[in-house]
């Protein structure tokens, strides 16, 4: 059963990406144009670092799936496509593995054909520290992601239907585990209050997760008998919202969901992340076209986003957040509502300029 519920995620996900508007807030995000502040391609780097963790570029795989037989020769291409383009790679919720080891090659691939790559095992937040363990040790893994999805939740026909034990769970795990622990919603987004929760639990990363990519109040909409939760379909923060609400918030932040291309990247690290993940985008690709193709893709967004950095005059993605911008449409009324301050984003070269004699 646990398997079929994967390849119907697979299933309508893709079905979902291929069908998407193409627009999100991403889109109410520009940069101001400055044509003299570019620099000298040499001497840009993709390198970030936070938490204690390095990555060779700030873009990742983020999860997906696992627990079947197809599923698990979409994580081995995952995986290939991760060595090839040294992105770091999550596995998809591993539940199924811990309640059913029969399919745990269906997420050891991930390491298997990636074995120096950064991999991130990723369990929900009713597992237990042990089971924390378990997942971490059959990936040998470099970090572990904690899902928490009260909506998908909600919708899905055997969904759980508690969630009170979660913060004191998540608390837990943290203080059991020797790796980093990144939380991650699953494309509803974390609110600023949310993230700061975290922070006091002990939790190293945050992962918004917001919406504007795959939507799983839809998707498990689609496997209701009765598709009756379609006033669901669209909740949540969007990933740009997130990012603008979770500053200052103590700890170092991921953008996912919804990142479309090399300058939705570039926007997210600029509103403050320090990596950002795609799922459904390269799903598609990896489904449509191969892992050849997925590899390509990675790479040339790879390559364009370090064209964009020395366009905008950013050494590495970390300075793209001085970068200045202008907000629009719904996500300024957003940062109005949230009292979010728009002003200094556009003005933030004042910030560095030396006073004049």
């Amino acid at each position: 059963m646990i398997g079929q519920r994967k390849d119907d995620h697979v299933r309508l996900a893709a079905e979902q990406q291929r069908a998407h508007s193409g627009r999100n807030q991403f889109d109410e995000v520009s940069f101001i144009h400055h044509a003299l502040a570019g620099i000298d391609r040499p001497d840009v780097s993709l390198t970030t670092t936070f938490a204690g963790i390095s990555w060779q570029v700030p873009l990742y795989v983020n999860a997906m799936t696992g627990g079947s037989t197809g599923t698990g020769i979409i994580n081995r291409d995952l995986a290939i496509a991760a060595r090839e383009t040294g992105v770091a790679l999550a596995s998809g919720s591993m539940s199924a593995y811990l309640k059913d080891p029969s399919c745990a090659g269906t997420f050891r691939v991930l390491r298997d054909e990636n074995p120096d790559g950064f991999v991130l095992a990723n369990i929900n937040a009713n597992a237990s520290a042990e089971q924390a363990q378990r997942a971490i040790d059959l990936l040998r893994a470099d970090a572990l992601q904690i899902h928490v999805n009260t909506v998908q939740e909600t919708v899905m026909p055997e969904g759980d239907r508690s969630f009170s034990a979660w913060v004191p769970q998540i608390e837990k795990i943290t203080a059991a585990v020797d790796v980093p622990v990144i939380v991650k919603e699953v494309g509803f987004g974390l609110s600023r209050q949310t993230v700061r929760t975290l922070r006091d639990l002990g939790v190293q990363v945050a992962d918004l997760g917001g919406r504007g990519g795959t939507d799983f109040a839809r998707i498990e909409n689609g496997r209701r008998e009765l598709s009756d939760y379609a006033y669901l379909h669209g909740w949540g923060l969007s990933t740009a919202a997130c990012l603008l609400d979770a500053q200052d918030a103590g700890i170092p932040v991921l953008a996912s969901g919804g990142i479309r291309n090399p300058l939705d990247v570039a926007r997210a690290l600029a509103l403050g992340a320090s990596g950002v993940g795609v799922s459904g985008g390269f799903l598609r690709t990896l489904l449509d076209d191969g892992v050849a193709a997925l590899i390509a893709q990675i790479s040339t967004w790879l390559d364009q986003l370090a064209a964009l950095q020395t366009m905008l005059g950013a050494r590495t993605p970390a300075e793209l957040a001085r970068c200045e911008l202008t907000l629009h449409g719904e996500l300024r009324s957003f940062c109005i509502d949230r009292g979010i301050e728009t002003r200094p984003l556009a003005q933030r070269s004042r910030a560095v300029e030396p006073p004049t004699s």
